[in-house]
């Protein structure tokens, strides 16, 4: 019996099996972040020039065994981890482009480039978000926490997502988008949003209204309970700015 009950708790120490490994020390994401990225956008000439400090934060992520994390800090390890490696990408070529959409060959496009060291593999940007954020989590608000370094895309969180605070961060990076007139603007009654609606349509259970309706505020809140039930609604698909978000 004693052995038994040795057993098991060995068991319970297992990742996986625990309430997760520590989380990932975002310590330098957090001091770049927050000196790098303001409302108005990254700015790509200060990651240039610390782009020895972002290589160090890379190296911790791919340094990391994410299957010993637990559920949300998993979650939060892999949205960082696109985000800053997709800011490493720019600055792979940066400053002579103007949009991600120039780091491309004939045979691949920016997300299809291999360069991201994950847990013993090359993968590329797609593999983390069509592999691992969207099948994996299942959390259509996660649209709204990567980001694609294009002016047309969510902004960039000015501090690291956390496992701790994950579900508070991606609510509030979701309702700031949604609610910025920018994205989404109802006229007569055809709403206006952003192709991510579109393009991922599926991962909001084919209803992208009803999404928009959930975490619809003030103004929008109102204008789309004035507009009916959502019958009469029709949406129509912003133009999408790949230009950079600097």
């Amino acid at each position: 019996m004693k052995t038994l009950i040795l057993i098991l708790a060995g068991c319970l120490m297992l990742p996986g099996l625990s309430s997760g490994a520590p989380p990932v020390d975002n310590t330098i994401w957090a001091k770049l972040l927050q000196k790098h990225v303001t409302d108005k956008g990254v700015d790509y000439d200060g990651f240039k020039q610390d782009e020895a400090k972002l290589d160090q934060y890379l190296a911790i992520l791919s340094s990391i065994d994410p299957v010993a994390l637990s559920h949300n800090h998993q979650f939060a390890f892999y949205i960082n981890t696109y985000n800053a490696f997709t800011i490493k990408l720019i600055l792979t070529r940066y400053p002579g482009i103007n949009s991600i959409k120039e780091i491309s060959s004939f045979f691949s496009n920016p997300w299809s480039k291999k360069f991201i060291p994950l847990n013993g593999f090359t993968v590329n940007l797609d593999h983390i978000e069509h592999d691992i954020l969207r099948p994996r989590f299942k959390d259509a608000r996660v649209h709204f926490a990567i980001n694609c370094a294009a002016r047309s895309c969510p902004p960039l969180l000015n501090v690291p997502y956390e496992g701790s605070t994950l579900e508070t961060q991606l609510d509030n990076q979701t309702k700031k988008f949604i609610n910025n007139p920018a994205n989404t603007f109802l006229k007569d009654n055809t709403l206006f949003v952003s192709r991510i609606f579109k393009w991922f349509a599926d991962d909001f259970s084919g209803s992208p209204l009803r999404f928009i309706r959930q975490h619809a505020q003030d103004r929008l809140r109102q204008d789309l309970e004035k507009a009916g039930s959502g019958n009469e609604i029709t949406l129509q698909y912003l133009y999408y700015d790949w230009t950079l978000n600097r």
